[in-house]
């Protein structure tokens, strides 16, 4: 007898989501697990930094407040719940949660997964010979300069498949890739085996398009006004095929919409390349397809695996000092000459030791029509590796003092105040860590069940894509945005960004992929020109794939860029006028 497609469901993109996502979910159609991911790299560097100040917390904790009201109806309907929300401590939130549900009375088992977490033994590691070598630079961690406070692997999918294969009905993990959340679940159902690489493959695929909840489902879309109205766009269904395919849906009484570009901007969301590397497996995207199946309902296939590297990503973080951020404004005119002065009267007198980085924000319009359109914002941080040295430059009282000494037309937002309360700055080291030194567990009740890195392993690589020949277009053009034409979705990965664009037009596919070369790419971004920048190419979803190595410096809990994470890259490029050829747009007219 054929065993059904197991349906995931996820109620939790971030640590941060909507709240009443898990409202939403149980409220929702049938499912077979309920799935949250709650740890970005950022949000790992927030916890780090509390989970060092009391080592009894370190995980998501308004977690048990979403769960704790669907404990009863959890038992009843026979739903597993799967989570990372255990963030630095998941044996301390699975207690927590296994004190509620004896309070209720209910006999739902909490499992959690361990050996993440390799924060105590970084310095055996070390001496063991492992260098946790930078994932982008090479160094060795004994090279950083900077003192560890967390350390966590990314582990894959089979310590929750152990656990649920125990009879867990809730698993609680820590440092788990994303993927793994549904990788995990869909073996269990399953009963893969660790090498069915093209099976697990096409379950990270579903796990990576569903693992930030509404960005499958209309959410932060490029082609937003294209779509119907959606306010609350809802939470995305993988229904996961014995053979690793997959329809990605959603509920269907929630807002949102599920289409081709909408999964399409989620694939091309914070990938290294056509080579997603796993834990379980390596994950060739290369292939990858799309195709309709009903109204909210998009089959995934042509997802193919190997097997995964030897090594793993481990999250390290580190105390590199505190910052105070304001925001004031300057209005136009002579807004050069302004922020000049204002940077000259900032800086003078500064403590030793606080550096103060200064940030334009807009351009002034010319022959403004309102007051704001003559207004920009100046963001000021400053920065120290002492947090008493800061306080001492009290930012607040130094940018309140300007007012009759300094520039005409400066004021800050007197609702929001400003403010000298130093914050730690964390920075962030991507290591990379042999599998086979990790203590991969779960842990239900008094048993504890062993996980084995894979017996087989590749090296990886990313293929070479070469730049495409200069177009060949002739004749009339037209200079307007790229956005016309093409979608885009960027973010992280450490210090590196990353930005797919790809067309809905398959007619426009030949010219977008000759015109994105990475010249180009370095032209549209100026502030790119010493950075590398390596490209893809993914010919069935019709997009070009940059990663923009250190455009986000060491990462996005300690670079002084305002978009921290790179996350509106995709639209900043979208908004470029580039010069597209007539005939190009007369495609996109004729199949809008």
């Amino acid at each position: 007898m054929a065993v059904p497609p197991i349906r995931i469901a996820n109620f939790s993109g971030y640590l941060g989501d909507r709240y009443t996502a898990l409202d939403e979910v149980m409220r929702g159609d049938p499912v077979d697990v309920l799935m949250g991911d709650y740890l970005a790299e950022v949000t790992l560097a927030a916890l780090a930094a509390r989970y060092a100040r009391d080592a009894s917390k370190g995980y998501v904790e308004y977690f048990v407040d979403q769960v704790r009201p669907h404990l009863p109806a959890l038992a009843d309907r026979g739903l597993r719940v799967v989570t990372n929300a255990g963030g630095f401590n998941p044996a301390a939130l699975a207690a927590t949660l296994r004190a509620e549900i004896n309070t209720l009375g209910l006999s739902l088992r909490v499992a959690h997964v361990e050996g993440d977490n390799v924060f105590a033994e970084l310095d055996d590691l070390q001496r063991a010979g492992h260098r946790l070598e930078n994932m982008d630079t090479g160094r060795g961690l004994s090279e950083w300069g900077v003192k560890p406070i967390a350390a966590n692997a990314y582990l894959g999918g089979w310590g929750i498949a152990a656990a649920l294969d125990a009879g867990a009905d809730i698993v609680v993990c820590g440092r788990v890739t994303d993927a793994s959340l549904t990788v995990g679940p869909a073996a269990w159902w399953h009963r893969w085996a660790t090498d069915d690489w093209d099976r697990l493959a096409g379950a990270v695929m579903a796990g990576h398009i569903i693992e930030c909840g509404p960005h499958a489902t209309g959410g932060n879309f490029s082609g937003f006004t294209a779509l119907r109205p959606t306010v609350t766009p809802g939470f995305p269904i993988a229904e996961i095929e014995a053979d690793g395919s997959s329809v990605i849906t959603k509920h269907s009484t929630d807002d949102g919409v599920v289409t081709a570009d909408t999964v399409t901007a989620q694939i091309v969301y914070e990938i290294q390349g056509p080579q997603y590397l796993n834990p379980d497996v390596t994950v060739d995207l290369h292939n990858v397809r799309l195709q309709p199946e009903g109204t909210d309902r998009i089959r995934v296939t042509g997802v193919t695996g190997s097997p995964p590297p030897a090594t793993t990503k481990v999250a390290v973080f580190g105390l590199v000092g505190y910052s105070v951020v304001n925001t004031v404004f300057v209005t136009a005119p002579d807004v050069d000459e302004k922020v000049s002065l204002l940077r000259s009267q900032i800086d003078r007198d500064l403590p030793d030791g606080v550096q103060v980085h200064c940030t334009r924000i807009g351009t002034a319009a010319a022959d403004p029509h309102t007051q704001w359109d003559a207004t920009i914002a100046v963001r000021v941080m400053a920065m120290s590796a002492d947090a008493e040295v800061l306080a001492s430059a009290d930012m607040a009282r130094r940018l309140g003092a300007l007012y009759l000494q300094g520039i005409p037309g400066y004021f800050h937002d007197g609702a929001a105040g400003l403010h000298s309360t130093p914050k730690p700055r964390v920075d962030y080291w991507p290591a990379l860590l042999p599998l086979a030194a990790i203590g991969h567990r779960a842990v239900l009740d008094d048993v504890t069940v062993e996980i084995a890195p894979s017996a087989v392993t590749r090296t990886p690589g990313q293929p070479e894509h070469p730049e495409p020949a200069d177009p060949e277009y002739s004749g009339a053009a037209t200079t307007i945005e790229l956005g016309v034409v093409a979608h885009a979705r960027s973010g992280d990965k450490g210090g590196n960004s990353n930005v797919g664009i790809w067309t809905p037009y398959p007619k426009v596919w030949p010219w977008l992929r000759r015109f994105l070369s990475t010249e180009e790419l370095h032209r549209l971004m100026p502030e790119t020109k010493d950075l590398d920048i390596v490209r893809h190419e993914f010919p069935e979803l019709r997009a070009v794939h940059f990663v923009v190595r250190g455009l986000l410096g060491t990462g996005g809990s300690s670079n002084v860029r305002i978009d921290q994470v790179g996350k509106a890259v995709g639209e900043y490029l979208r908004a470029k006028h580039v010069v597209i050829p007539d005939a190009v747009l007369d495609q996109v007219r004729k199949q809008s």
